[in-house]
């Protein structure tokens, strides 16, 4: 049973939804399902939010249409690029909350703020964006999202580790919590 803790923020978390498949809508059917239980606010997405076409149509079939139920309750999505997604048309989706920028900030509450980074384009612009962001926030939690991982275990995609020797120290620098 998730713990349902007072004061505690409830989000969920994807990566790779982005086919408009039957798997999609069985995970979308699922967090629908354990919203119910266990009320969260917020998504974030991890990047390959829409594979192949991103026209508008792909943009409901790949996106709003599987995520309809959450949608509905007014559950909001904060996507993070991978290399798969086209960036130009996704930071304009209104329903990825990315306000025009391949890389942003948000804070659902004072003591949280959350950093979605360009994984796929980690360039100097970026880097000093992030630690003038991660060194000024205010939040004790400080929670840091994007697409390849720092450390994984998996066989095709493994660790990136030119990306962990970039990231690593500015998050350790500033206290990062959290790095999904």
């Amino acid at each position: 049973r998730l713990p349902l803790k007072n004061g505690a923020l409830a989000f969920a978390v994807i990566g790779d939804s982005g086919r408009g498949a039957k798997g999609q809508y069985q995970v979308a059917d699922q967090m629908a399902a354990a919203h119910t239980e266990f009320p969260f606010n917020f998504v974030l997405m991890m990047g390959d939010n829409l594979y192949g076409g991103d026209n508008p149509r792909d943009f409901d079939r790949k996106f709003a249409q599987p995520y309809k139920a959450l949608l509905d309750l007014r559950v909001k999505f904060y996507a993070s690029l991978g290399n798969h997604d086209d960036a130009g048309r996704q930071i304009l989706y209104d329903h990825f909350n990315m306000n025009g920028k391949k890389y942003y900030s948000f804070k659902p509450r004072n003591d949280v703020q959350f950093f979605a980074l360009n994984s796929d384009y980690m360039d100097r612009r970026q880097l000093e964006w992030f630690e003038k962001e991660i060194s000024s926030s205010s939040s004790p939690w400080k929670i840091v999202f994007f697409h390849h991982p720092l450390y994984s275990s998996g066989r095709k995609h493994g660790s990136n580790t030119e990306l962990r020797t970039v990231l690593e120290p500015l998050m350790v620098k500033h206290g990062v919590d959290v790095v999904f």
